[in-house]
């Protein structure tokens, strides 16, 4: 136990400790209570409650990758985790004549996880020392080419990371020798192996001594905590507090995605997206305290890999170090005065987005640093009429045709001669909707994708018709491009085009248009239910309403899934199924499914220059493709299909590209009994 004076100048030093800390920590939760959106209720807020809980403790989202580091990081959390515990025990010891948890069964537990936890902190911690500051793990830095604040480019993150990191080695450290010397004086304890093992370096040591090495280690075990605790809110050591908040307040979304609606007809906003830090919704400043700088969304992200000027974690870190370097007056409600654009991200980077979802998927504390920038593009389109040249001739095209490809709406149809596609007038009482898309009714080669499906939809005997030149686009690219009242302007006419309709099924061959109408119509009361074409292939198949024969060669097929098929919605097995149905050898890219690369061509990349990099995003996709040793690349999305194909033709054609209608309107046989003797294989050819 402490003496009185110990006990005296420990309550000084924590009213002292305190104080300072709530004033950080206050201004934290201040800065930000000040960003936009609704803040949601005790309801919703218990509704995730346990999820959030789980998902905080057990770090389940950083396992996707980086096994090792994994491994070693949760050896650290979950360590310090249960100091929360050993620290009050240890304070609660030193004050009143107790043993924390007594002296049964429960109380040999909590000393054997006590001592456990302590050596597990404090191996994860050198390894992590280690990792930054002797290996200079080149993962956890960033291109000359990212914009940085200032701070950073002096070596904040190095300094900062040090501090905690000697902080906790030294905080569980000391414990550890205090309490040694503690097991020390009682003769060993076989509940805690670690600290009796230590121990055994004071045997000769006299009890008096003894008595001080236990108080000594002691005082600068919890001192180091009171010493801290100031300096906590503006450290990456937060992220273990507020990542617990980020899962529990994250707003609940359709898809991965789904972006929220502006709401154009409330006269009381003036300024629609972001262009200043305060600005952006509470979550995502939230996101800047939650982020734990490991860079595993630069590790994903398509434009960052080839070179652009972005990288998702860079921009969460700038937001963290700005706001904590401007914490006093953001708490109190001053304007920032200066631009994200100015200090977080180059313009060149918000354009070199692909809204692909990668960092949203990987990111292991919640964080969804692709909304940030796509709420910066709504402001420049909306507020400063600033964006890419290119992207003119699209918006005046889905504005005046109804499609991005500025081609009359008259023509949507002009794919179709010849063949047997009904529309709603000449078959009112269809069972499918099937909703073409811009690119299968305009683009040449996605046309051939269009026909294929509309080969196996009469073979299979699908009663089903197409809006003719009464569908229009979806607006997907308007609206991740930043023009959300071009898009608001394409979503409700639309959907007053399908309540008259009333569609009980609605198929797409586009992801982007399964994306749109499936998970965001619905926010301006347009429910349908939507399926992707390969799903609708893989029912085909297992009703027995098409069947398909053996290729006379083996096709070697690799898949490449689609950001807003596989990532955004979820949808990876129907696809090979549909493929695997055609007795073809699908072998596997190394990224895929939810974890798929890029082609290139969404968040309104198709319409534009790609920004300069390295290496394109499609070429690089390509390459990945070409080292399975497969001969064909199936695809599920119309600019995939493009992407790669114009990959495909950079490289001399060595591979051909297929979307997967194609693949399997080629194998039609009717009569013949469909396949179920398969071969799938996850590696390269061999």
């Amino acid at each position: 136990m402490l003496t009185l004076i110990e006990k005296i100048l420990f309550i000084a030093a924590v009213a002292a400790s305190l104080y300072f800390s709530v004033i950080g920590f206050y201004r934290v939760y201040r800065t930000i209570m000040r960003g936009e959106g609704r803040k949601p209720s005790l309801q919703e807020v218990g509704r995730q409650l346990w999820n959030a809980a789980t998902t905080w403790v057990t770090t389940r989202p950083i396992w996707k990758t980086r096994p090792w580091s994994s491994l070693f990081h949760i050896m650290v959390s979950l360590g310090f985790i249960f100091y929360f515990l050993v620290n009050l025990g240890d304070i609660l010891e030193a004050f009143f004549p107790l043993t924390f948890m007594g002296e049964g069964v429960i109380g040999d537990l909590y000393r054997f996880l006590a001592d456990l936890a302590t050596v597990s902190v404090l191996v994860g911690i050198v390894y992590f020392i280690q990792r930054r500051f002797v290996y200079d793990d080149r993962a956890l830095s960033y291109r000359d080419n990212i914009k940085l604040v200032d701070s950073v480019k002096e070596g904040a993150i190095r300094r900062d990371s040090l501090i905690v990191a000697l902080f906790i080695l030294f905080h569980v450290g000391f414990r550890l020798v205090g309490n040694s010397f503690k097991v020390s004086l009682h003769g060993g304890d076989a509940w805690q192996p670690f600290s009796t093992a230590v121990s055994t370096l004071w045997a000769s040591w006299a009890e008096p001594a003894r008595v001080v090495g236990e108080h000594l280690g002691w005082w600068l075990a919890i001192g180091l905590i009171l010493a801290f605790l100031p300096y906590f809110p503006y450290t990456k050591h937060i992220h273990l507090i507020v990542s617990g908040f980020n899962f529990l307040t994250k707003p609940k979304r359709t898809s991965l995605g789904a972006l929220e609606p502006v709401d154009f007809e409330d006269e009381s906003i003036e300024e629609f997206g972001v262009d200043k830090v305060e600005k952006l919704p509470w979550t995502h400043l939230m996101d800047a305290y939650a982020c734990i700088m490991c860079n595993r969304c630069q590790d994903v992200c398509p434009a960052y890999l080839t070179g652009k000027e972005l990288s998702p974690s860079a921009l969460e870190v700038n937001k963290r170090y700005y706001l904590n370097q401007n914490l006093a007056t953001l708490a109190r409600g001053e304007d920032s005065g200066v631009a994200l654009m100015d200090f977080a991200i180059s313009e060149s980077a918000v354009w070199a987005c692909t809204a692909c979802g990668a960092c949203v998927e990987i990111c292991p504390v919640g964080n969804e640093p692709m909304f940030d920038i796509l709420y910066m593009r709504r402001h420049q389109v909306l507020m400063e009429n600033s964006f890419p040249n290119e992207l003119k001739q699209a918006y005046r095209g889905m504005e005046r045709n109804g499609n991005p490809w500025n081609i009359s709406a008259r023509d949507r149809m002009n794919w179709a001669q010849g063949l047997n596609v009904p529309t709603v007038e000449e078959n009112p009482d269809f069972e499918l909707l099937w909703w073409v898309g811009c690119a299968p009714s305009y683009d040449p080669r996605a046309q051939e994708t269009a026909k294929a499906l509309a080969t196996v939809l009469n073979a299979a005997g699908v009663n089903f018709a197409v809006l003719g030149e009464l569908e229009r686009c979806t607006g997907d690219a308007a609206r991740r491009s930043g023009n959300e009242a071009l898009f608001y302007e394409l979503a409700q006419g639309n959907i007053e085009t399908l309540i008259e309709i009333a569609p009980k099924r609605i198929v797409t061959t586009c992801p982007h248009c399964l994306h749109t109408l499936g998970k965001e119509y619905g926010q301006y009361g347009g429910n349908y239910e939507v399926i992707h074409h390969t799903q609708l292939l893989t029912e085909l198949v297992a009703d027995k309403k098409i069947s398909v024969e053996r290729a006379g060669d083996i096709d070697m097929v690799t898949f490449h899934d689609p950001c807003y098929l596989g990532r955004h919605n979820g949808i990876v097995d129907a696809p090979r199924e549909a493929l695997l149905a055609t007795d073809a050898f699908l072998v596997e890219m190394p990224r895929r499914g939810a974890h798929s690369f890029c082609c290139g061509a969404g968040g309104a990349q198709m319409w534009k220059e790609e920004e300069h990099g390295s290496a394109a995003v499609n070429t690089t996709r390509y390459a990945e493709a070409a080292a399975t040793g497969a001969s064909t690349i199936a695809v599920g999305c119309p600019f995939c299909l493009t992407m790669l194909t114009d990959a495909a033709k950079q490289a001399g054609g060595g591979m051909r590209v297929k979307d997967v209608a194609e693949i399997v309107a080629e194998r039609l046989a009717p009569g013949v009994e469909a396949k179920e003797d398969v071969r799938h294989s996850t590696g390269a050819a061999a």
